[in-house]
C-alpha cells in the first residue's frame, strides 16, 4: 500500500496536532500510512514527560503541552517537518525501528549532500559534529504512529538558547544551511518525504 504524501505548507501547530489525532483515531486496515510534510509559525511543544524548568526563559512564543514522548522543542519557519503516520501493526515492526528508519533517512539525506551525519546512543535524533540538527518525538496508539520529526533547515536558531532542547542543558544545535546545504526546506521536505516513504 502506497504511503500518502502531503504537502501543506505553513500550518498552526496546535490545529494540526488535533488533525493527527482524529486521523489516527478515525483510520482502519485499509487506510494508507501518510506523512505530512509542514513548517509551523514559532511554537515550543511540551512533550508527555516534559518538565517546565527545560523552558529558561518565559517570552511571546507560545509554550503548547502535547502528547508525544520526549521533553521541550522548537519550531518555526526554516525547519522542515514530518508528521509520520503509520500502521505498526500492519507493517509488523515496533517504534524502536520506526525511529530508527525515520533517523536513517534523515541521514541517508545529509549523506547525500556531503554531509556525514550520526545517531547519538540514549538521545534521539540526528546530530553533525555532535551539535543536534534533527529531533524525533512519537506517539503511538493502538500500534499506530503519529507525531514525527523536525529538520533545521534555514530558520532563526536563536529560541533553542531559550530552552534546555530535548531536555539537554546546553545542547548545540545546528542546520543544514550552516552545514553548506544550499537546498530550501521546501526541497529538502519533498527529498526526504520520498526517502522516508521508502524506508517506512
Amino acid at each position: 500500500m502506497k504511503t500518502v504524501i502531503k504537502h501543506l505548507g505553513q500550518v498552526e501547530y496546535e490545529r494540526t496536532w488535533r488533525a493527527m489525532q482524529e486521523f489516527t483515531a478515525d483510520r482502519d486496515e485499509g487506510t494508507p500510512d501518510e506523512l505530512w510534510v509542514l513548517e509551523h509559525p514559532p511554537v515550543f511543544t511540551l512533550g508527555q514527560a516534559g518538565k517546565r524548568e527545560h523552558l529558561l526563559q518565559e517570552t511571546d512564543i507560545p509554550v503548547v503541552p502535547i502528547d508525544r514522548g520526549g521533553q521541550i522543542t522548537y519550531h518555526g519557519p526554516g525547519q522542515v517537518v514530518i508528521y509520520v503516520l503509520v500502521d505498526l501493526k500492519r507493517h509488523g515492526y515496533g517504534v524502536k525501528e520506526l525511529v530508527s528508519r525515520m533517523e536513517q533517512a534523515i541521514i541517508d539525506l545529509l549523506g547525500k549532500d556531503g554531509v556525514n551525519a550520526e545517531r547519538k546512543s540514549g538521545a534521539p535524533g540526528v546530530y553533525v559534529n555532535g551539535a543536534k540538527i534533527a529531533a524525533l518525538g512519537l506517539r503511538i496508539k493502538q500500534g499506530r504512529s503519529y507525531h514525527g520529526l523536525a529538520l533545521n533547515v534555514d530558520m532563526d536558531l536563536s529560541p533553542f538558547q531559550l530552552i534546555n532542547p530535548c531536555g539537554y542543558p546546553g545542547m548545540a544545535v545546528t542546520q543544514t544551511r550552516d552545514q553548506g546545504i544550499s537546498d530550501d526546506s521546501g526541497k529538502l521536505g519533498k527529498r526526504l518525504a520520498e526517502m522516508l516513504a521508502d524506508k517506512i
